[in-house]
């Protein structure tokens, strides 16, 4: 399979090209850099010269505070650029596969979303990504993740590690409940053949509290843990407080 990976300079699309090119696949690795996926243009043309099986984008706005006070660009990335994509893999015989987010989710539900779940965002980066799954239409595969763990970026894990290299008490939330997406297990997701679309859910099998799985790591490291909770923190945009994912099928 010849796969175009946009994002590639990301955290999960670094790991995506490198797994994909690993598996024998052949891959055109694009970062922001080499290719502007809000420019209908470029994406056609690069489409359009690459010729690929598959199109994974993983490229996306993720400063989710930001998205708040620029909504443009927000919108921008997170979904115009995902009907481009979307245009694009029609005209050039590509399956698209978007990368997604639990976001999308309102956080209330005290179950494990899964699926069937009716989307209600409840931040501007969470709209813009509905958004985008939207733009993908009914041929492409959609895989939602959440709190997306790899070797690349900042996520959970790094945080941890960077502050206990600080050897500095550590605090962190102990009323967030989600399920940890690893950038290795999207590799499934995006190898699916063409007649796999559809929307999924990529999470590990269990939930963790945000507290409990940051004193996992503090365990490991030797540092201090200080526990406190959503209401002392300082955001902009609003963050679901319970985001278990149940990974069951694809919707559509």
């Amino acid at each position: 399979m010849k796969a175009l990976v946009t994002g590639a300079a990301g955290q999960l699309g670094a790991d995506v090209a490198d797994r994909l090119a690993a598996s024998g696949h052949e891959v055109v690795a694009a970062s922001r850099r080499d290719l502007d996926i809000t420019r209908r243009d470029q994406v056609l043309g690069a489409v359009g010269a690459v010729r690929p099986d598959a199109v994974v984008n993983c490229a996306a706005y993720t400063a989710v505070d930001s998205c708040e006070t620029d909504a443009d660009r927000a919108f921008a990335v997170n979904a115009l650029a995902v009907r481009h994509l979307a245009e694009a893999a029609r005209r050039f015989d590509a399956h698209l596969c978007h990368l997604s987010t639990d976001y999308v989710f309102s956080g209330d539900k005290p179950e494990p979303y899964h699926e069937w779940d009716r989307p209600d965002p409840r931040s501007v980066y969470g709209a813009s990504k509905l958004a985008g799954e939207q733009e993908a239409g009914e041929a492409a595969t959609v895989v939602r993740t959440s709190w997306l763990c790899g070797r690349h970026g900042a996520n959970m894990v790094g945080t941890v590690l960077r502050l206990a290299a600080e050897d500095a008490p550590m605090r962190f939330v102990t009323d967030q409940r989600g399920s940890p997406s690893f950038t290795p297990d999207a590799l499934p997701a995006v190898t699916v053949p063409p007649s796999r679309n559809g929307v999924g859910s990529l999470a590990s099998p269990s939930s963790v509290v945000c507290g409990r799985g940051c004193s996992s790591c503090s365990t490991v490291t030797g540092s201090p843990l200080r526990r406190g909770t959503m209401t002392g923190v300082i955001s902009l945009a609003s963050r679901p407080s319970s985001i278990a994912a149940a990974a069951r099928r694809w919707l559509r």
